[in-house]
């Protein structure tokens, strides 16, 4: 790619996938989310500003923290259109995300505490499991089949 190409103020989406790592596909299924946006030409070609390089890196990152897609479009979506997230942006953003992240390092840190526990016995079962049925709370419904309840929570606790 020539050096006027990567210092246009719009990028193809070709071009957009090679400075940002991410598929083509991938690209238009952010679009499609709300996640980045682009404008059409006469020709219904897509144009995207430079602006969304940023936005891609900053979704890439928030999916490897796994923030689910929809809490990164209202995040995207309280920065304004065509500037590029900043650190100040990225901190505010974060930061919301946070007691999110405690939460589910709490939650697979049981998990995988648990999980050990069940190896160890072997006995995988419905009315003991710790994974299947914590702290037996669906037994206290009675007899017969249940749902999976998968969550993991202390008996006083509020399982999330």
């Amino acid at each position: 790619m020539t050096r006027a190409a990567w210092n246009s103020k719009e990028l193809t989406v070709g071009q957009l996938a090679e400075r940002s790592g991410v598929a083509v596909s991938a690209l238009h299924f952010y679009e499609a989310k709300g996640l980045i946006s682009s404008r059409r030409t006469a020709g219904n070609q897509r144009r995207y500003t430079r602006d969304t390089l940023r936005r891609v890196a900053f979704v890439r990152l928030a999916q490897r923290l796994g923030i689910p897609l929809k809490t990164i479009r209202d995040a995207l979506s309280a920065l304004p259109e065509e500037r590029t997230p900043t650190r100040d942006d990225w901190a505010r953003l974060s930061a919301t995300w946070r007691a999110e992240l405690d939460d589910r390092i709490e939650q697979l840190q049981r998990l995988r505490d648990d999980l050990t526990d069940c190896i160890g016995c072997g006995c995988l079962s419905l009315d003991r499991c710790v994974l299947a049925n914590p702290y037996d709370r669906l037994g206290e419904e009675g007899p017969g089949a249940r749902r999976m309840d998968t969550r993991i929570c202390p008996p006083q606790g509020r399982c999330t």
